[in-house]
């Protein structure tokens, strides 16, 4: 590995799902350190592409690799240290407490049958305390909210310390306090970064750089500014969207409207 080696890199990559292939020909490489987004139209295949780049689905064609290795030449608790991946939705044990939920992320680091240490215990309630939940450790998963399961999943991510961290649709279910602090903490974290996102205004603040898929292919990963434009937004998307600058801030944000509804 060298300086410029990507620290995650796609070929020729096709991603499948139940026999139906969604994405054909990814090309993808993400220096370290980035935050990438992909966005796209429900159905587009970004759930699935990220699975095949954490290397949870093989991939119908192509290779991934990890910092220059391909990704399928890594023993699974080996790419379990360098990988977390964040799902949207996990079907939980009722009695599992939130605690125990996240101690799940320290499990690639421990010896086998080995007991949870002290810095096991540290890396959970730090993980707790980065997303506003440090005070639920015994709560059982069964008694949060849809927001407390995401950031307790999240968490447990956090606590796995991989050096790559993938987040599946970070932002559903929370309220918008809970949002900015979630995409505020992931650029913070110092580690590279992919999130699959439907809010295209959430997904340009928080990305370095945004992958757009729509008809079974991945664009090139672009700043967000171009992978949003207005005439790319329609095509993709099928809605209008006017750029305008934050009164505060000098951000850019969209607004959308659907076709035949702008005034005169």
């Amino acid at each position: 590995m060298t300086a410029d080696t990507p620290h995650l890199s796609a070929s020729g990559l096709d991603c499948a799902i139940g026999g139906r292939t969604v994405l054909r020909g990814v090309e993808l490489s993400v220096g370290r350190g980035e935050t990438v987004g992909i966005v796209g139209p429900n159905g587009s295949g970004k759930s699935t592409l990220l699975r095949v780049l954490a290397g949870i689905l093989r991939p119908a064609a192509g290779q991934v690799r990890l910092d220059g290795v391909a990704l399928d030449r890594l023993p699974g608790r080996r790419r379990a240290r360098l990988i977390a991946l964040v799902g949207q939705e996990e079907q939980l044990p009722a009695e599992l407490r939130v605690g125990e939920l996240v101690a799940l992320g320290r499990v690639p680091h421990q010896p086998p049958w080995a007991a949870e240490s002290r810095e096991d215990r540290d890396a959970v309630i730090r993980a707790l305390d980065l997303v506003d939940m440090a005070d639920a450790v015994d709560r059982p998963v069964d008694q949060l909210s849809g927001g407390e399961r995401r950031r307790a999943l999240l968490a447990r991510g956090l606590a796995q310390q991989a050096p790559l961290l993938m987040l599946d649709e970070p932002t559903n279910h929370l309220d918008v306090r809970h949002q900015l602090a979630l995409l505020e903490l992931a650029r913070g974290l110092g580690r590279t970064v992919l999130m699959a996102m439907h809010d295209l205004n959430l997904a340009a603040s928080a990305c370095d750089r945004l992958v757009v898929l729509h008809d079974g292919r991945a664009r090139p990963a672009v700043a967000p500014e171009r992978a949003l434009a207005p005439d790319a937004v329609l095509e993709v998307f099928g809605v209008d969207a006017v750029p305008v600058a934050h009164p505060f801030t000098g951000e850019t944000h969209l607004l959308f409207t659907t076709r035949g509804r702008r005034r005169p």
